[in-house]
């Protein structure tokens, strides 16, 4: 259920620390992938040791890791994490995550992480009710960190009220509920094109383009993560998909995708062509290296088959095909041509006009182009929120 998921857990000076523990089998049952950042005091109430076992990772306490002086990389950790949960929070953690008090390793964790965050506060009934702790627990639900409500109960001072952490069980299902996927997407089966297409001159050179593969990789994953079953056929690239639940097709030629597209088309809900195929290849490629021996050559080309053309005239009424454009003039114009002429759903369109744009780049610049005529304009991007917008807008059409 949590496959593939990198949970981090942080572990503060609480009786409710031996909670974690659970927490973290819990986890563990689930497939997710589990770290664990304790501060000093936690340490008195939970062995390092029991949940370095648990969660089958070293657990970090100290900036400091080891005699050697290596530093514990709070950066790494917090780029590394998709949720951070604090659990158990203490009152003294919570008002060192308010104002920012970065004295230990899980506070600069905090301060780094880019995930989304949650606390389980858990502390005795007149700390909890104390106008700080209340605040705090405000400030931080305001700036988006998610709270856990504790639950009431016997609490360690022999008080009843509210002030115990939330039980690993239920904190477990809540996290499941997090990542659980609500796309349209879920359960549709999307082709993906990707890369360049390779055709040969000889066996040592060939005809090719710039792309880097990048854009068909991160659709890739983009779908995977919206729940999709997901074929990618990509051409050559060093680009490498996450989820290992993506089937990838590797190709070199213009008629090696064409094949595997046409093999697959039938049978998908959608499909996203983004590959940047050659338009022509050699017409009889060399079976031994060409030798150089005059200053000119002449090389025959023969025009290569349009998958996308071949896709969109194949096209069921329930299919949805998406294509690419990559212009240089006369962008809008030539873009709404290739739509009509493609019978397509949706056509992305980018210039090699706009900087950022293009091959090579890890940002793009778009706009879509879709029926009756209608653009949608998007600022520059990183890649990876192009592939959402994308993903967005097949999702409100499909």
């Amino acid at each position: 259920m949590l496959s593939g998921k990198k949970i981090l857990i942080g572990v503060t000076g609480s009786i409710a620390a031996y909670k974690t523990a659970y927490l973290i089998r819990a986890l563990i049952k689930l497939e997710a992938e589990v770290k664990v950042i304790m501060t000093s005091a936690s340490s008195d109430f939970i062995s390092p040791l029991t949940l370095a076992t648990l969660s089958k990772n070293p657990v970090a306490i100290e900036f400091v890791k080891n005699d050697e002086g290596e530093w514990e990389n709070h950066v790494e950790l917090g780029l590394w994490a998709d949720l951070f949960v604090i659990a158990p929070c203490s009152a003294n953690s919570l008002s060192k995550l308010v104002s920012g008090n970065c004295d230990n390793l899980l506070i600069a964790t905090y301060l780094s992480a880019r995930c989304t965050v949650w606390v389980a506060p858990a502390m005795d009934l007149d700390m909890f009710t104390h106008f700080s702790t209340t605040e705090n627990l405000r400030i931080l639900k305001e700036k988006g960190v998610g709270i856990i409500e504790p639950t009431s109960g016997e609490l360690a001072s022999g008080l009843e009220g509210k002030g115990r952490m939330e039980e690993p069980e239920t904190i477990a299902e809540l996290i499941a509920e997090h990542f659980a996927i609500k796309s349209n997407l879920k359960g549709k089966s999307i082709i993906i094109t990707g890369g360049p297409t390779y055709e040969p001159i000889d066996p040592v050179r060939y005809i090719g383009n710039r792309s880097s593969g990048k854009t068909g990789v991160l659709l890739a994953d983009a779908c995977a993560a919206r729940g999709a079953n997901v074929i990618l056929v990509t051409g050559p690239t060093h680009e490498k998909v996450k989820d290992q639940r993506i089937t990838v097709i590797a190709v070199e030629t213009a008629q090696e995708m064409f094949s595997a597209v046409q093999e697959n088309w039938a049978q998908m809900d959608i499909g996203i062509f983004s590959a940047a195929v050659a338009d022509y290849r050699p017409a009889d490629p060399a079976i031994e290296k060409i030798k150089k021996k005059t200053d000119k050559m002449a090389i025959e080309l023969v025009k290569n088959p349009d998958i996308l053309s071949w896709a969109g005239s194949n096209k069921k009424d329930a299919q949805y095909l998406v294509g690419f454009a990559l212009e240089t003039n006369n962008e809008i114009e030539n873009g709404r041509g290739k739509f009509e002429r493609k019978n397509l759903d949706l056509l992305v369109l980018n210039s090699l006009r706009d900087k950022g744009a293009g091959f090579g780049h890890d940002t793009n610049k778009v706009t879509f182009i879709k029926h009756n005529n209608k653009l949608i304009n998007f600022e520059l991007k990183v890649k990876s929120n192009v592939m959402n917008d994308i993903l967005d807008e097949i999702e409100r059409d499909h």
